[in-house]
């Protein structure tokens, strides 16, 4: 009966997907970027942006206030005895820079023809406002065609997903009996291809830290003092340059104590799909693969971990040149963290590496910690079952269970203060951009990102 409901609604996703657009380029045009304070009065427009949508269409919504940015909820209650879902996404969005390389302003949407049809460039457009905007149409088209939607429904947006979710953990265990739910749908993930959906079960923890070494008590002259004293920012890179040996191995003490092995019968599904590591290089002008020595490509991506250096700064920046050694130097790192591996045992590593490094005199700092664990999500549950029957509605043929290499510290927070297992449905493509310039959200799997979730909602319903 539930199938039945469902295909007026797939109708109307289709006769009203240019206003479905239309709203998608309004909430772009905000930069919410989280991690710089002068854009707070953005990111709060955002999240009223968003409560104000799901307002509009029926949802018991509002902006809560919460440490850093604030929280959007909405609730919309379904039929007596349909299964709960709570929907997760974040409105706001990564900083933009370097702005010269974007062929548009970032904040100004663009909708350009490429090689799959129309596409729409900006920042935010993929990670994560499309995908966001992919189930909130979704309801919209269910509430206007049925007056309802086929389950209970409650939405959690968070505003700081890209600057380190600070607030999420407080607010989910102030809000606990308010947000409980049977399962939770997170769409910030992606498919395998543009017509083959997928399900993530794994997803890597990070670690992310910035650690600065101090020397010298001021700047020196580097005729002056070049020779007779340690140059930081020599020292630093040396260190970076330390923490991996020639395999590509990761040299801070126990830091794959607690990292297990790949099953066999988990290697050779991944072997089936069919991965194309030089089509993978190639898309971002690469022909060399890096990373541990040994391991298949995605392997290393989904199951091995890491140790990134993100950025170094140290000494003079300016144009020209500024003949001084700097009295220090820093460096943000991230880990990306597998199964059983705890972020705090591994910043202690990093931290004690470092430190054994130092020569006397110079002393090492941790700016900032942070870290969230790996995620492995049950692929066995009723609840996953009726997302893989959805796509399956949507794009004829089955949806594959996949890695992912990054990581929803959400999920892993929303498990273990909620009780609940995360279904990681999304409609991403691996060259929409993420995090760089570009940002891009193809127009097909926007539209049928908005089908699948309606699917996927029949599907759930049937579980009543």
């Amino acid at each position: 009966m539930t199938q039945d409901l469902l295909a007026p609604v797939l109708t109307r996703i289709d006769a009203g997907l240019d206003q479905s657009v239309e709203r998608l380029v309004d909430v772009l045009r905000i930069p919410s970027i989280s991690t710089d304070p002068k854009y707070a009065p953005d990111v709060r427009r955002a999240a009223e942006w968003m409560a104000g949508q799901l307002t509009e269409i029926g949802f018991d919504a509002a902006v809560r206030d919460a440490k850093k940015h604030p929280m959007v909820v909405g609730h919309f209650k379904g039929p007596e005895g349909a299964p709960h879902l709570l929907y997760y996404g974040h409105y706001d969005v990564q900083p933009a820079d370097p702005y010269e390389l974007w062929d548009s302003d970032p904040f100004e949407p663009k909708i350009v023809e490429a090689e799959r049809g129309k596409r729409i460039v900006a920042r935010g457009a993929v990670d994560d406002k499309g995908q966001v905007m992919t189930f909130i149409e979704a309801f919209r088209a269910w509430i206007a065609v049925h007056g309802t939607l086929p389950i209970d429904v409650t939405v959690l947006l968070e505003g700081e997903e890209e600057s380190g979710s600070e607030s999420l953990e407080p607010f989910l265990n102030a809000h606990k009996d308010e947000l409980k739910a049977d399962a939770c749908m997170v769409c910030d993930t992606g498919m395998w291809s543009v017509d083959q959906p997928a399900i993530s079960y794994m997803l890597r923890g990070i670690v992310s830290t910035e650690v600065k070494i101090t020397g010298p008590s001021r700047d020196l002259h580097s005729g002056m003092y070049g020779g007779g004293v340690i140059n930081p920012i020599n020292l630093l890179a040396k260190i970076l340059g330390d923490f991996h040996d020639e395999t590509g191995r990761i040299k801070i003490e126990d830091f794959y104590e607690d990292v297990l092995p790949v099953g066999e019968n988990e290697l050779k599904q991944w072997e089936g799909l069919g991965f194309d590591e030089e089509a993978f290089l190639k898309e971002v002008g690469l022909e060399v693969s890096g990373g541990e020595e040994g391991y298949s490509a995605l392997e290393r991506l989904w199951a091995r971990p890491t140790l990134d250096v993100n950025g170094i700064t140290g000494g003079y920046q300016d144009p020209g040149g500024k003949t001084v050694i700097a009295a220090e130097a820093s460096a943000k790192i991230t880990c990306r963290l597998v199964p059983d591996q705890d972020p705090e045992k591994i910043i202690e590593g990093l931290k004690k590496f470092v430190e054994d490094r130092l020569p006397k005199g110079y002393t090492l700092e941790i700016v900032y910690s942070e870290g969230f664990p790996a995620l492995r999500v049950p692929t066995d549950s009723d609840y996953l079952r009726a997302a893989q029957a959805g796509l399956r509605d949507e794009y004829d043929r089955d949806a594959l269970l996949i890695g992912m290499g990054g990581s929803i510290p959400a999920a892993g927070s929303i498990r273990n203060i909620l009780g609940l297992d995360s279904l990681l449905v999304g409609f991403g493509l691996e060259d929409d951009r993420v995090h760089s310039p570009n940002e891009k959200f193809e127009m097909v799997c926007f539209h049928r990102g908005i089908r699948s979730n309606a699917a996927i909602m029949a599907r759930l319903a049937e579980l009543a």
